[in-house]
């Protein structure tokens, strides 16, 4: 699964599943350009990069910003001249019933879970057309597949990623640009360090596999599904949830 002369944009780098996929990617010889918010702790990623002899960017951006979104990524394209890999991963939460939700939570959940990462993909796809080659990773979610109870904004704009990853693939595959999805079940990450230890153990017991996941897990399906190897894969949802759901 190498990947040398490859150029990855990750979004939402700078922490978490994000974080993972950018040094997995790193590792595997990828370019990677890291975008997110918070430019101090992507700096601290470009660095285990660069310790590590790969190669790294930062373009501090807010995805929930169409001018961000915009001005980040051309930064990107200018630095490396394409963009090859774009996994679009940034995404919050902000849980409550439905009955009690604020229109500005779905809002703000929506926007950053799934619109982001439609303008994205608008911002990178002409590179990735016009060299015939291309790969698009959505990290959609177990709970965009199954629902979660208060977390209607959540799991609506995981399976919406869902629905633009199986459009994309369809649009895109004649120029050699494959659209796929991975889909983590339970996974420590900083998102979900502040659950009960209570919530952890019983989410455990959902788990086949015994434990839960972690976010190189979901770095390596990252990682096989931007190489050669999954040249033949789109429209895709890999499912990395320890058997939490099946087929």
């Amino acid at each position: 699964m190498k990947l040398e002369g490859r150029v990855a944009l990750v979004t939402g780098a700078s922490q978490g599943i994000g974080q993972a996929c950018a040094l997995a990617l790193a590792r595997q010889g990828a370019s990677v350009a890291l975008g997110a918010r918070n430019q101090q702790k992507l700096e601290d990623v470009a660095g285990q990069i660069a310790a590590a002899g790969g190669k790294a960017a930062v373009f501090a951006m807010d995805v929930a910003e169409e001018e961000q979104i915009k001005s980040g990524i051309k930064a990107a394209l200018a630095h490396f001249g394409k963009i090859d890999i774009l996994v679009n991963n940034a995404g919050i939460t902000r849980d409550q019933l439905v009955m009690r939700m604020k229109r500005a939570d779905w809002d703000a959940v929506l926007n950053t879970n799934l619109t982001a990462a439609y303008l994205s993909t608008q911002q990178v796809i002409g590179s990735m057309l016009k060299q015939r080659w291309g790969r698009i990773i959505n990290i959609t979610s177990v709970f965009g597949q199954i629902g979660q109870a208060g977390q209607a904004n959540y799991a609506s704009s995981k399976a919406g990623l869902i629905g633009l990853t199986m459009a994309l693939a369809r649009e895109v595959a004649s120029r050699n640009i494959t659209c796929n999805a991975v889909a983590p079940g339970f996974i420590e990450t900083s998102m979900t360090a502040g659950l009960s230890e209570e919530f952890k153990q019983n989410a455990v017991k959902m788990i086949p596999l015994g434990r839960v996941g972690t976010a190189a897990d979901v770095a390596h399906a990252v990682c096989f599904l931007a190489s050669e190897e999954a040249s033949y894969i789109t429209g895709h949802v890999l499912n990395v949830n320890g058997g939490m759901l099946m087929g």
